[in-house]
């Protein structure tokens, strides 16, 4: 579908949602769901998609922040069922996100004020050049799995998050580099590991995109088997049962929760 068949598309979707916005007077909703996603993908043209995707949110009533940038998008949003579904299409029928995939949770009331659509220089920041987890990236663990490499003595695991995050919760025995933003990773990395004395690693955050990141990062170090947690941490709370969880406390979310400890 061309861009502006996209477009036009988009502003018929506008003018339908607005429509059925004011006939329901949904201007709260009781119960929300949070939808959280990001894609690394090819965005030459995320410059122009700003506004469309922003009259699209607001004309749907969605809450949240979309961070576009030239290596993909990067988003935590919140709405009706109606109105996520809908945007989770509109996303999708670009051939560059169809793939996308999403993670969701659900809570009473709006836990965003407003909604954003920001442009970025990266949809998640490291600040090293060239780190693109399209071409090469760390092994992807799924959660039911997590439990059993964490136990391995050998493997060495490592919380990419920021401080003030590992203070809600962390898996049992995780390592805590102390990073003010994760833009500090990088020299944790140079000052603390050795690939050849540390040769299993196993890295975890909130939803993934920081360790996609991440291990990107430490293949390019020449640490050879580096394996990160796929979905992060909200994934593993949504699909482990709580007694076989071996998280440790809340995990901290950047909206108005401020942490949960279930899905």
């Amino acid at each position: 579908m061309s861009r502006i068949k996209q477009i036009n598309r988009l502003q018929a979707q506008v003018i339908e949602a607005k429509a059925k916005a004011q006939a329901n007077n949904q201007d709260d909703l009781e119960l929300c769901v949070v939808a959280a996603f990001y894609h690394f993908t090819d965005l030459p043209d995320y410059e122009t998609m700003r506004n469309p995707l922003k009259e699209f949110c607001d004309a749907h009533q969605l809450k949240g922040t979309i961070l576009l940038a030239k290596e993909g998008i990067n988003s935590t949003i919140s709405g009706s069922r109606e109105a996520i579904d809908a945007l989770l299409s509109y996303l999708r029928s670009d051939p560059r996100l169809q793939n996308l995939e999403h993670k969701e949770s659900y809570c009473q009331g709006v836990p965003f004020q407003r909604m954003k659509v920001r442009l970025k220089k990266e949809i998640v920041t490291l600040g090293v050049p060239d780190i693109d987890p399209r071409h090469r990236v760390g092994k992807y663990v799924d959660p039911k799995d997590w439990n059993d490499l964490i136990a391995d003595p050998e493997v060495i695991v490592i919380d990419t998050r920021n401080n003030y995050e590992v203070e809600f919760g962390t898996f049992q025995g995780a390592i805590n580099p102390n990073l003010e933003t994760f833009g500090e990773f990088p020299t944790y990395v140079q000052e603390q590991l050795n690939p050849e004395k540390h040769q299993k690693i196993a890295m975890f955050c909130t939803g993934g995109i920081r360790c996609e990141k991440a291990s990107a990062y430490m293949l390019s170090q020449g640490f050879s088997e580096v394996y990160h947690l796929k979905g992060g941490i909200l994934k593993y709370l949504e699909e482990v049962p709580s007694e076989e969880s071996v998280w440790e406390g809340e995990c901290f979310v950047f909206d108005d929760r401020v942490s949960v400890n279930s899905i």
